[in-house]
Order: C-alpha cells, then structure tokens, then sequence
C-alpha cells in the first residue's frame, strides 16, 4: 500500500512531523523495549516505561507494578530502573539506602544488580535497534526478491522513444555485440555499462523460447529517474520518480551517464531540464547542490548532485532469496550503514567534509516526511536507517549515553569497584552538557546550512 494514496498531501509541514513522530516513536520503542525486557530477564525491576518526555497523556499499571505511558513530547523515551532516580539512570539515593539491607530488593534494582545483568539491559537498547534494522532490511529483500540470473526481462519501463523488441522472459545475452559479465553485481558490469554506446537504441542479444534472436532494446541506464532524494534541487523543482529527462538546456539527453557529466559540468549554475512525464514535455529549473559523496575506498568527494537516482530501462524478472541469504543481505546492509556513519563522523571531525552533512531534527524531519511521500516501502526502509544510526549513536562512550553506561561497567569490571557518586554526578553533567550541544549544533546546521 502505498502512503501517498492515503495522505496526498504527506509534503506538507503536519503529515511531515506526522512521518517524523512515527519513524521516531517505533525506533525509540524499540530501543527502550529492548532495555526493559533484558532487564525483566535479569531480574531488575523496570518502574515506568515511557514514551516520550513531560507531561503524562495516558498510563496504566501492569501486573508487575510497571507504569506503562506516553507523554506530551514525541522525541525519545525512557524506561526508569527500581533505584533510578531519573530517566538518564541516576542513582537514587534514598531509595537505594532503603533496600541495602534487603538482598532480593537490592538486586532488583538497576544499581545492585550484578555487573553483568546491567551491562547486558544497557546494551540491549542499541542491540534492539540494530535488530529491527535487519528485519527490515531482510524483509524487504524477501518481499521485492532479487534479480534473476541470468538476467531476464519482466518488464520494460516507460519511456519516450518506442523501443519495443525486447519481451517478457527475455533472456539477455549481449547487449550491443558484447557479452554480459557473468556476475552482475560484480565492479566489471558497472564498467560495461558505462562503456556501452551511447544511443537511446541498442541492438540486444536474447534467447527466446530456446531461439538466439537479436531485438532492439533501450539504452539499459537512461535519464529515468528512480528515486529523488529529500532536501535536494530536483525535489525542490518537483521532478518525481518515473520522469525521464530528454534534454539539458537543450541539448538532447537519454542517457543518465549525459546527466551526471552536465550536472557536474554546471559549476553552480542553474539547468534548464526537459523532462518526458507520462506522454507530456515539461521544463524544471535546478540549481545543482555541493555533495560530498561516498567513496569505494571509504574517503569522500565533492560533487555537484541534483539527487535523483536512476532507473534501469528494464525490469528484472525477480526470484525469492533463501532466507540465510536474505538475512545475510540484512545484516551487510546495516553494517554498511553503520561504517558509512563512523566514517561520515570521523571526516567531518577532521574537515574534510562539511558538518552540514549533520542532520538535526528538522533535517530528519523533512526526510522522514519525504520518504513517506515515495511511499510505504520507501519509508520503512528510511526507519531500518535512522534505526541503525539512532543504535549507533547511543553506543557513544558519552555519559548519559548507553555508551558512556558501558564504559562505566567496564571500569568497574577492570578495577572491581565502580567510580565513586561524586566522579559519577560529575561526568553525567558532562555527558548531557555534551549532547545538548551537540543536539544545538546539529538544529543550526539545519537551520543554516543550504
């Protein structure tokens, strides 16, 4: 089902805050779930699990005694440990001198539990997010499936020029005299691809019902777009997927390869583009964006982007993964994601790359808003992301932080005594000092960076 044909109007400022208040309120309970259920299964007792912060809208009592509510503020959660004195996990003093002499209470708490139960209920916040992430992502490879290989025909998408030999279950063989890789993911097809001739035809190799024929075909990667990426030019000028761009301030263009090199070339300047939707010719003006994007070798580069991704010519007839497969495919995806955000952090610590990259929560915001414009799938898949990187952060050595929780439980296990209150009160100020800060500094980088 796709969002849009429930709420045309998902671009607008309330069904964008909508998106951003779902994407986040299903991450954040699931990380919180995560630390509440480990720590039932270690025996610590959980007082109130809440999602979201200040004044209480609803609320019940589980048979455990757990208050169970949601508050005014959308924007995190909590889940408050027996001997918490706060959502940040503070001790509570007078509550934890009223148990010391009562073991069984003591060790229900979240401060007299062994070292070991409180490492485990502070990971499993992030090990939570993690999770989802790869559910999703595997789900999704198991609904949509993979390319079939060798690579078949199902479909061919809309296009301006008539290019109608190729069929449905098409087995492709050659395109334009020359064979295809055996392995399509491998880096050799993407050099097949961009070395092919550019023509908006091209002759195809196929087998047909066991009979070697040769058909005309479309130029496999043309100037389809696939997909528009939320805060850039072509989102802004309103180019939407399935659109295909046939001409660059008049120059005739089929080819995505054409669009990429006059996007690069345009040194800022605005492009007038000519673009084929459904039957019609209509015209946007964009003005490219800086991007740094990500490179094979892990470093970035600097280039002029409009932010679309394109769309094959040919739809692939599709074949269910295995499950192992599919859930092997889930947990590369996540990684992925996880290396590409350390190694986003770590080159906008060193300026290589601008801190405009950071995204605060007006940023995640109009993504949110955005991928829930392109769809269900789209903005499921935009969860398992934000999921991944919401688990990420939180395993920061912060105080405050569940990283910074760990960190403490690992001097405690070195030196088999935990830092002193004192020490403890002191870098917790530090910890939320910190990401208050950061929180601030993103906002501004959302607010002033173009």
């Amino acid at each position: 089902m796709d969002i849009t044909t429930l709420v045309p109007q998902f671009g607008g400022f309330i069904w964008t805050l909508a998106a951003f208040v779902i994407a986040l309120s299903v991450i954040v309970a699931i990380h919180e779930y995560g630390h509440y259920i480990v720590g039932r299964w270690c025996g610590i007792k959980a007082d109130v699990f809440s999602l979201g912060f200040g004044p209480v809208l609803y609320s019940r009592y589980d048979k455990r005694g757990t208050k169970w509510q949601i508050a005014l503020l959308p924007f995190g959660g909590y889940v408050k440990f027996a001997g918490d004195a706060n959502a940040a996990s503070g001790k509570d003093e007078d509550a934890m001198e009223e148990v010391a002499t009562d073991p069984v209470r003591l060790r229900e708490t979240m401060h007299g539990a062994p070292l070991w139960a409180r490492a485990l209920t502070v990971a499993a916040g992030p090990v939570f997010n993690f999770a989802m992430s790869i559910i999703i992502f595997t789900g999704i490879i198991l609904s949509v499936g993979e390319d079939r290989d060798p690579w078949t025909v199902e479909a061919l998408r809309p296009l301006p020029q008539d290019t109608v030999g190729l069929e449905q279950g098409d087995v492709i063989l050659e395109i334009a005299g020359r064979a295809l890789p055996a392995d399509q993911e491998a880096p050799e097809s993407r050099d097949f691809m961009d070395t092919l001739p550019l023509e908006p035809v091209l002759e195809y190799t196929v087998e047909r019902d066991g009979e070697r024929l040769t058909v005309d075909g479309p130029y496999p990667m043309p100037a389809l777009v696939g997909m528009v990426g939320p805060q850039t030019a072509a989102l802004e000028a309103g180019l939407a997927p399935g659109d295909a761009i046939v001409g660059i301030d008049g120059a005739p263009t089929f080819a995505f390869q054409q669009l990429v090199k006059a996007v690069e070339g345009s040194e800022g300047r605005p492009l007038l583009l000519d673009v084929w939707r459904a039957g019609e010719i209509l015209q946007f003006t964009l003005v490219p964006k800086s991007t740094d994007v990500p490179q094979p070798d892990g470093s970035f580069k600097n280039v002029l982007r409009i932010g679309v991704a394109s769309s094959g010519a040919i739809i692939s007839a599709k074949e269910t993964p295995g499950f192992f497969d599919a859930t092997q495919d889930g947990i590369a995806a996540t990684w992925r994601i996880m290396k590409g955000s350390v190694s986003g952090m770590w080159h906008m610590l060193t300026g290589t790359i601008s801190t405009c990259n950071m995204s605060g929560p007006v940023g995640i915001a109009k993504v949110s808003g955005a991928m829930a414009s392109q769809g269900a799938m789209s903005f499921i898949e935009f969860i398992a992301v934000l999921s991944t990187a919401v688990g990420l952060l939180n395993l920061f050595p912060i105080p405050a932080l569940d990283g910074g929780h760990l960190t403490f439980y690992a001097y405690e296990a070195v030196r088999g005594k935990p830092p002193s209150d004192k020490a403890l009160r002191i870098l917790m100020t530090v910890g939320i000092t910190l990401v208050l800060s950061l929180m601030i500094f993103a906002l501004s980088q959302d607010l002033f960076c173009p």
